[in-house]
């Protein structure tokens, strides 16, 4: 064997960066872990816990609900929050380094739009999503009516975002994480502003009825609006996914 190869084997070339990519790295490593974490919980209520839970007797049910309802959604909501933050951050950096390319190379360019746009046109989106979800019209709750309410919205606000930052220097990754991570602002939102309300008064009834009291009348209501909107965040989880790794393996949107 020849001296060249021993040296290669015995001492692989490994260098650890620093600085901004050793930042960004550690942002992208945080978002996957708290990601898979919080989606995978998400399917775990859509997919398992859900139906389990509706096969259980009542007097079950008053033990299990408050027990692992409260362990799982303190996962769920945090997980949500530092998924999105560590998101956002990174893709700040992205937007930030394409408006620095677009600048050095003659163009006028700003991040003020893209981002500001970003987080007007998402939280309406929730808002929208939220007035139909909590409407006491069982007509817009049916599977079907609300999936298609919400397809519109999602695919409305992608379009509006996307017609808004079209100035030929956006990039690819910026475009796509703006829709995909608009998602993922979108489902954190829902987490904390209608799963999470709607679960507390859940589990807070689930103890009381453990202690003989009777369950009040719009506990079918509470639940059946945290079952809607967990199937909403279930089917939007998609397209999310789509998008955040479209951003660099599948170049469709911006100039690169």
């Amino acid at each position: 064997m020849s001296l060249p190869l021993v040296t290669t084997l015995a001492a692989p070339q490994i260098e650890f960066p620093g600085g901004t990519q050793f930042i960004l790295m550690l942002l992208r490593w945080i978002h996957f872990i708290a990601g898979i974490l919080w989606i995978g919980l998400l399917y775990y209520f859509s997919l398992v816990s859900t139906p389990f839970l509706k096969e259980l007797d009542p007097q079950t049910r008053t033990t299990v609900v408050p027990r692992l309802m409260t362990r799982a959604l303190w996962w769920f909501r945090w997980s949500s929050v530092v998924t999105v933050l560590a998101g956002i951050a990174y893709w700040m950096q992205i937007v930030t380094t394409d408006v620095g390319n677009a600048q050095g190379n003659g163009f006028p360019a700003s991040g003020a739009t893209i981002t500001t746009s970003f987080f007007v046109l998402w939280t309406v989106a929730f808002a929208i999503e939220m007035g139909i979800i909590m409407a006491p019209l069982p007509a817009l709750h049916r599977g079907p009516v609300l999936g298609l309410i919400v397809a519109l919205v999602v695919i409305g606000t992608a379009y509006l975002f996307l017609s808004l930052n079209e100035h030929g220097w956006e990039s690819s990754r910026a475009l796509s994480i703006g829709i995909g991570g608009g998602l993922g602002w979108l489902m954190m939102m829902n987490v904390w502003g209608i799963v999470w309300r709607m679960n507390k008064k859940i589990i807070r009834w689930t103890e009381a009825a453990a202690q003989g009291q009777p369950l009040p009348a719009e506990f079918s209501t509470a639940a059946r609006r945290a079952s809607l909107t967990a199937q909403v965040s279930f089917w939007l989880s998609f397209p999310m996914l789509f998008f955040m790794g479209a951003a660099s393996h599948y170049i469709v949107l911006g100039t690169r």
